[in-house]
């Protein structure tokens, strides 16, 4: 018998799937299956949702948002899911349901869980949330050059499946800082599309300069120069009045002040990008990177310890977890968080990205690394792996000798440090005073 209602919306486009080897269709079967491991074999960036009945099942790949949203119908619950924020504002106000709509009821399918919802009743019906991806199962050496010859292996791995479905001539950008995400990410493709028989010249290394400043644009040519490579580089140049936080908080639809300023440079970078190659499609970056070999600064962020560092396998990549109390039910946690400000940026300039570091092959591997072992308990050391680990395996596979240069973030490499200071004030409470407004009015 069919429904009496519309109970059900789902505003994700299609188009917007990129499953490597496996139709949207088959993917949505595999989501309702009985067993949500089964979604761990998907190559390629998702946001699934599948129906049996009153059943709903959700799931998202690390690197991109899904959310949703339940409104009360006399008949029952209306299930409004989009990967924006302003999307199912948009849809609820068109329905009639505007009134009850607030941001900070919408919620985030948490990444590598499936979201399995009940479209019965009255009162909002509560999620349940299956892990899909896990650390593998067998024990890793606490050996570098093992683990790099793993790591950097899935890497590889990922960047063939993807390539496969992309056509062999279509060019290729590679965000670039000349870090070691960035560069590892740069030299697997190069490695790759030669392997292929190829033509590398259809990749670009695409480095952000703001005001002439920052130090990415010479460690990128360092890097670049380093590795008889020079040929790829390319320098995008931009006026420090082009670096704009509200059109960042609008765009991500967060706060978060390093999140906030990371779309903020992100945003003029693929602006100049778009100007420059009117047509340009595919970009690939290193996001993930960090959070699987955690070199973030413990001492930067009060909750942490090195213990509860390295003792949480996906801690970076997710948050507390979906059971903790820490765990926001808005934004869900973690890169499951933050991937928004890489995803909306290249969404909104029309752009496809690959994050290979995000993919669940390789999140697996750096999950199961012994940390604890390898780091001692010093900070120093855990640092220090990141950069060891993926040298050594590039090494392996490649032959190519990663140049490794101290951390730093997407934005303070990107502007020089005066107009870091002037552009960015790191105030949570301002970048949340322009988030509100854009929904003011909502209850």
């Amino acid at each position: 018998m069919d429904r009496p209602i519309r109970d059900l919306v789902n505003l994700i486009d299609p188009a917007s799937q990129q499953l490597q080897g496996l139709a949207t269709e088959e993917a949505e079967r595999l989501l309702l299956s009985s067993d949500p491991r089964a979604l761990f074999a998907l190559s390629g960036s998702f946001a699934l949702l599948a129906r049996a009945g009153a059943t709903v099942r959700l799931a998202r790949s690390l690197d991109r948002p899904m959310r949703y949203f339940l409104a009360k119908q006399e008949a029952g619950p209306l299930l409004v899911v989009a990967d924006r924020i302003d999307a199912i504002q948009r849809c609820l106000t068109e329905a009639g349901y505007g009134d009850q709509f607030h941001p900070s009821y919408t919620r985030m399918v948490p990444a590598h869980h499936v979201t399995t919802l009940r479209l019965v009743g009255c009162p909002d019906p509560n999620p349940h949330h299956e892990r899909f991806v896990a650390p593998i199962d067998e024990p890793l050496p606490a050996d570098l050059d093992a683990l790099g010859e793993r790591y950097v292996g899935a890497l590889l791995a990922e960047v063939h499946d993807w390539l496969d479905g992309q056509s062999p001539s279509e060019p290729i950008g590679v965000l670039f800082s000349g870090g070691i995400d960035s560069g590892s990410v740069l030299l697997a493709l190069y490695h790759a599309v030669l392997a292929r028989g190829e033509s590398a010249a259809r990749l670009k290394a695409f480095t952000l300069r703001v005001d002439g400043g920052g130090s990415d644009a010479d460690q990128a040519r360092t890097m670049l120069r380093q590795l008889d490579l020079e040929l790829f580089g390319e320098v995008f140049d931009v006026p420090s009045d082009a670096i704009d936080v509200e059109a960042a908080v609008a765009t991500i639809e967060d706060y978060k002040p390093l999140d906030v300023e990371c779309a903020a440079v992100n945003l003029a970078l693929l602006a100049a990008v778009r100007e420059r190659y009117p047509d340009w499609r595919l970009l690939a970056d290193g996001d993930g990177g960090d959070e699987n070999l955690k070199d973030y600064p413990i001492e930067a962020n009060p909750e942490l310890t090195i213990r509860s560092v390295v003792n949480n396998p996906m801690l970076y990549q997710e948050g507390w977890g979906v059971d903790a109390i820490k765990h926001s039910l808005t934004y869900s946690g973690g890169y499951g968080r933050a991937c928004v400000r890489t995803w909306a940026p290249a969404a909104r300039f029309g752009f496809r990205g690959f994050s290979p570091y995000t993919r669940p092959r390789v999140v697996a591997v750096a999950a199961a690394m012994p940390f604890a072992e390898l780091s001692g308990g010093s900070e120093e050391q855990l640092y220090a792996l990141k950069g060891e680990i993926v040298r050594r395996g590039l090494a392996h596979h490649t032959g190519l000798d990663l140049p490794v240069f101290p951390k730093r973030r997407f934005q303070e490499g990107a502007v020089g440090e005066e107009a870091y200071g002037r552009l960015f004030a790191g105030d949570e409470a301002r970048y949340r005073r322009i988030f509100q407004g854009l929904f003011a009015g909502a209850r």
